[in-house]
Parts: C-alpha cells; structure tokens; sequence
C-alpha cells in the first residue's frame, strides 16, 4: 500500500461481507428475467406449453447445480435456502432411521444455528445430539468424530467451509469414515459451493445444503443434494402437491431456480481464476493490516481456509467501535443469523479466544467484485482506525456505539 486512498463523499461503503450474502451477478439477473414475464408458467403444468416451457428450465437448471459438485440432476432437490436444506437433511434423516433405532446425530459445536438447532429439537424429541469441539485452528479432530460415531448413529453434520472463520474441513476424509461406519454424511456447503471444488462421489457425501444467494444468485433458493445410490432416506417437511419427487411440495419459484443454475454454471467455469484473484487480494490486505498492526491474530487455520475469508481480532478494540469508526466499510463480526446478539461469538469461543478477544474481532469477505483499490482502501482505513481508537481507549470507543 502506498499511502492512503481518497474515496467520493456520495460512494457506497466498501462491501466485505461476502460471507452473510453475494451480490446477485448481472448476468444472473439477465437470465432471470424473462421469467418473471412472458415465460410464466408453473412447471407443473405440463399440459400445456407454457408449464412445459417452465419445466424445461427447471431441469436445466437442475442439470446446472447438481454438475458444479459432480452429482446427477435427478438428485438435486429445489429448496428456499441453505437453512430449510439443513433442516430438511437432519430433520428427515433423522426421521426416517429413527423407526429403524438409529436416532443419533454428530455435529460439531461450530455449526450454523440452523443445524445446530435442529440436532437440539430432534433430541427434544427424544433423539440423540453430540456435538464435538474443534481444535484450536476450527478443524475436527478425526479421532474424536471416529469414537462418536456408534451403532444407533444416523447421520454426521460437518460444514464444508465455516460461515464466521472461514476453515475448510477435511470433508474427503470424513466422508470416507462415514461410509465406512454406514453412517449418513451431511454438509452444510452454502459457503463451499463455487468457492472451492466438491465432488460428492469422491468425498462420499450424501447429503449437501446449498444457497443461492452465496454464489452470487438470488435470494430465497437453494438445494439439497440427496444421493440415490446407496440411496440416503429422509422424511419430507412439507407435505402438498408433491413436488421435488415428494421431497418438498409447493410451486417451484421458476425465476429463481434459473438464476441459481446460471449462478453455479458461472462459478463452475470461473472458479478457479476467481479463486486464485480473490487469494491475491486476501494476502494484500492480511499483509497490510499485519504490518501497520503487528498484534493483529488470525482466527482459524491459516491454510485450510476460503480464499475470500478474514477473521481477526484487534486487542483492546471492541468490535462494535471499530465497525462505528469505519462508516465508509461495510463489516461484520460473524454470521448475519446471530448479528444482533450482544454477547461474544460462540465460534470463537469455541476456538478457546477469550470473551474480550472474540469481542474484538471482525470477519472479512473478500469476493468476486473486490477490488485492489478497495483492499487498500479498506485496510489502511481499518489500521487507522483501530490506532486512533486504541490510544482513546476502550471506554471513550464504546461510548460512541451507545
């Protein structure tokens, strides 16, 4: 960086919150269009022209999702997001094996609220739920999950790519234990998919969330990949017409499902040079922020990690003065699901941080918009900032977030 970056009184705050959503992606946004308009039908109306015009794209689309992690179309399940996805896989797995006397899930405590609140309602209803820690850099410990996993055990939950630090699990290897032991192998991929590559057949995952609006599609759809063989069984949540192979009933939102395909098609093709980009800037602004702030610490692995992902913590600087001190960036200090909570992250705290350190730390999102000027721009003002208000002091800093 050389010396600081001007920006216009009238520009937008600086996005780094590429973790909590994607802008949608212009070309997404093309392909949507039409079906909002003239090309209206419902894909269930088959008898009919437009119902069939509306069903082909639905399957193109499917076609489209189930290619970016190597599964079949027909195993691709249309849903509203990732959270109804992590319901629908623990929640129905579950369900079903439960009338066979396996009635237990694995998860770890690092998990989105989604999962780990489903684990919590189906051991309310009289289910097992162990949730294990992580290591000290956010990563499973294998041994631990292997001596978890017992015979009433149905289905292990494990994020491919974590929402808050960014850590990427060995997700090849725990498939592989899962098949080993019969036991189901569910992801939580919402921030994995387009980011880093997955292979369902080669990782032995059965069961895999995804979001729209995480790989630059639209908001309120997703899906969940369901393997058919060795086919994994689930329970539906929505009972009605019996769309989605009776998986998940209701009208399928046609313009939505076209711009998720056209968002994973897009990420298929470009994400390994988006990758390697959004890695470049990731280390320009860890590199800047490090050497105008020595005692800054990274939190998660620092290999194992989404290329676009930051997670640091400023001693001594509450998280809530800094994002105040910083109007002109748009940050975040962990998942969007738990942003108006007070009390320090979990997942830090999981990570064995202490309740002031987890208090003092930002979660970074670099992604496909990012630019170098921004990442300098950003770092040189989250520096200055985190100076100005570590020789004011923690009690003037927070006096001016109430």
């Amino acid at each position: 960086m050389t010396g600081a970056i001007a920006r216009k009184g009238n520009q937008r705050p600086v996005y780094l919150d590429y973790q909590a959503t994607t802008p949608c992606d212009p070309r997404v946004v093309q392909a949507m269009l039409p079906w909002f308009t003239e090309k209206f039908g419902n894909p269930a109306s088959l008898t009919h022209f437009y119902g069939r015009e509306a069903e082909a794209a639905v399957e193109q689309a499917r076609g489209q999702v189930a290619s970016i992690i190597g599964a079949e179309p027909r195993e691709i399940v249309f849903t509203s997001g990732a959270t109804e996805s992590n319901n629908l896989a623990i929640k129905g797995a579950l369900g079903f094996h439960r009338e066979f006397g396996k009635d237990h899930i694995v998860t770890l405590v690092t998990e989105h609220k989604c999962v780990l609140e489903s684990a919590k309602v189906m051991a309310a209803s009289g289910c097992r739920a162990t949730y294990l820690p992580v290591e000290a850099n956010g990563l499973v410990d294998m041994a631990k999950l292997a001596a978890a996993i017992d015979d009433k055990t149905a289905i292990v939950s494990v994020m491919a790519a974590h929402n808050e630090i960014g850590v990427i699990q060995p997700i090849a290897e725990i498939g592989a234990l899962c098949r080993a032991r019969g036991v189901l192998f569910h992801t939580d991929a919402a921030q994995a998919v387009g980011k880093i590559a997955l292979d369902v057949e080669a990782m032995n995952i059965d069961l895999l969330s995804i979001s729209g609006h995480k790989v630059y599609g639209p908001k309120g759809i997703g899906a969940l990949y369901v393997r058919r063989r060795p086919r994994a069984r689930l329970l539906p949540l929505i009972d009605g017409g019996g769309q989605e192979r009776g998986m998940r009933s209701g009208t399928l939102p046609t313009p939505l499902i076209v711009g998720l395909g056209e968002a994973a098609s897009l990420a298929e093709a470009e994400m390994g040079a988006e990758a390697s980009r959004i890695l470049t800037l990731r280390q320009r602004f860890l590199g800047g922020i490090v050497t105008a702030l020595p005692r800054t610490r990274l939190n998660g692995d620092t290999e194992c990690r989404l290329p676009g992902n930051l997670n640091l913590s400023f001693p001594g600087v509450p998280a809530p003065a800094l994002m105040a001190a910083c109007p002109d960036l748009a940050l975040s200090t962990g998942s969007a699901c738990t942003a108006a909570e007070i009390e320090p992250s979990f997942v830090l705290r999981a990570l064995g941080l202490s309740d002031d350190l987890a208090a003092a730390s930002l979660r970074i999102g670099l992604g496909r918009f990012t630019t170098e000027d921004e990442v300098d721009f950003a770092a040189e003002t989250l520096a200055a900032a985190v100076k100005r208000l570590g020789r004011e002091g923690v009690t003037t800093a927070l006096a001016g977030t109430t």
